[in-house]
């Protein structure tokens, strides 16, 4: 995304737009002409900057997948110690997962309208993101085996991940919820 948080792109525009129209009435319920409405221009205009709303739903998809990993890892390198580098995961993803409601949704449901090309390069990325969590979850609690701990990487998503069904107090009440709640259920395991 645009350095410039006060001047998003015409691309980043777009983008928002696709998200928030996939995300109310799913992928094959927007035409390009709804998408580009949203931002003030024919549909056909967005081919200037998308090949098709399928190359929308795949950058949607794959850049979500690849900020959570490329956030995930930057965390745990900037961290002092396995309990630091684990909250800041959580932090990230908490933030993430509330700055990005329609993402998500987009996500949990729309996935399997990309191409199997997106689809896996999507699912590496989670791969690996997961496995940022395995390492750190092992290294804060080294009586893990690898599957508990995937297994528990995967519980804490769905719970951050439930905010745009979820998110009924204000933004900063909700961060503090999500990880109150996030690091108890990785204490549970």
């Amino acid at each position: 995304m645009s350095t410039d948080a006060a001047k998003p792109t015409r691309r980043e525009q777009i983008l928002t737009a696709a998200a928030e129209k996939f995300a109310r009435a799913g992928f094959h319920g927007v035409g390009i002409d709804d998408i580009g409405a949203a931002v003030g221009i024919s549909g056909p205009a967005l081919y200037r900057h998308f090949r098709s709303k399928d190359a929308m739903l795949a950058e949607l998809l794959t850049g979500i997948s690849d900020r959570l990993l490329l956030g995930g890892k930057h965390r745990v390198d900037a961290a002092s110690g396995s309990q630091d580098a684990l909250d800041r995961l959580v932090r990230w993803h908490v933030e993430f997962a509330l700055h990005n409601p329609a993402l998500i949704t987009v996500h949990m449901r729309d996935l399997d309208s990309l191409s199997d090309r997106d689809h896996r390069r999507v699912r590496e990325s989670q791969r690996l993101y997961v496995e940022v969590w395995v390492a750190v979850l092992r290294d804060a609690r080294p009586e893990l085996d690898r599957p508990r701990a995937r297994a528990a990487a995967h519980a804490v998503f769905g719970l951050i991940n439930s905010t745009p069904f979820s998110a009924h107090l204000d933004t900063s009440a909700m961060s503090r919820l999500l990880r109150d709640m996030a690091h108890g259920a990785i204490a549970a395991i």
